[in-house]
């Protein structure tokens, strides 16, 4: 619970900086558990824009862990999955999305 909180954040912040607003989470996909989080561990949230569409966004999501060990530092990849995010208007409504020149 607490580690897809923190992806569906992640991924939140990434898409409201892609749409230029508001969004929320529609729909959670293809999530893939790795290896567990440990109590310790130095949690990273990383999005990348998977698809834009007319009022839509798709982010994956990875996240990785910082681990000490007897062994040294580690780092893991521990989860991943796609989320998908509306853009909202002011009322809360779906609007498009509009296209960011480059």
């Amino acid at each position: 619970g607490w580690l897809l909180a923190q992806m569906d954040l992640a991924g939140g912040a990434h898409a409201l900086q892609v749409a230029g607003g508001r969004v929320a989470t529609v729909g959670i996909e293809a999530m893939s558990f790795h290896r567990p989080v440990y109590v310790g561990d130095l949690v990273s949230c990383y999005c990348s824009t998977r698809r834009i569409g007319r009022s839509s966004i798709t982010v994956h999501v990875q996240t990785w862990v910082e681990r000490s060990d007897a062994s040294g530092r580690q780092t893991i990849k521990v989860t991943e999955g796609l989320f998908t995010f509306v853009a909202l208007d002011e009322q809360g409504a779906k609007r498009v999305i509009e296209p960011v020149a480059c």
